[in-house]
């Protein structure tokens, strides 16, 4: 199987492909969890929510119930810890050593985790959550689901006319995403780049993608 390497990632190229619909079971659930936290003081993966569970559980949870039978945890900042006290059943954890870089490097480790699997080979796209959206329930997730085709899937959740999270990204993209995925971009970059082949699908109707950047105040 060839592979090309993309920012420093190996990724597969020639897993299965279907340009048909696909079923919700070839969507691998992505979780970027990585960050410090610099501004919140602490790793938000950690944090605990107003439901007691930790972001981290909750965001597992959230792709599980919207849909995603496998999903994929990005860790960096304190993940011993994390591992250690988050509760994520079946959830394959993955490190990235360059959590410190930014967002980028956690998507592209992300991409590169599922790509060179062999459990994720029939994989045709992932749905992205941020770790700190606790806004993002499960319907988003299925809404989205829902609407994405298969490997030339490009799906955005919306918010009044503004692109947000959850992202479908399917396989055929991962190579170029990972290629303009630096610092805190993500798939911005490449959304932006690819703007005609975007499906946004509104959910402000059922969600709110606000990210937890500092503490609530006391």
């Amino acid at each position: 199987m060839s592979k090309e390497r993309t920012g420093g990632i190996r990724l597969h190229r020639g897993a299965p492909r279907s340009t048909e619909e696909s079923p919700l079971s070839t969507i691998v659930g992505l979780v970027l969890a990585a960050g410090g936290g610099r501004r919140y003081g602490g790793p938000k993966a950690l944090v605990r929510h107003d439901d007691g569970r930790l972001l981290v559980e909750r965001a597992v949870a959230t792709l599980r119930e919207g849909g995603c039978t496998r999903i994929v945890v990005v860790l960096g900042a304190e993940s011993a810890r994390v591992r250690d006290e988050a509760q994520l059943g079946d959830a394959r954890l993955v490190d990235n050593p360059a959590w410190k870089s930014g967002m980028g490097s956690s998507l592209r480790v992300g991409l590169a985790a599922v790509a060179e699997a062999e459990t994720e080979a029939d994989a045709v796209a992932v749905a992205v959550l941020l770790v700190d959206t606790p806004g993002i329930g499960p319907d988003a997730v299925a809404r989205l689901l829902a609407a994405a085709g298969g490997s030339k899937a490009l799906v955005t959740a919306s918010y009044q006319g503004k692109r947000g999270h959850p992202v479908i990204l399917g396989r055929d993209h991962w190579a170029g995403v990972s290629t303009l995925a630096t610092a805190d971009v993500g798939a911005r970059a490449y959304l932006i780049a690819h703007a005609d082949q975007v499906q946004a699908v509104p959910c402000e109707d059922i969600a709110d993608d606000t990210d937890l950047d500092v503490p609530p105040e006391q």
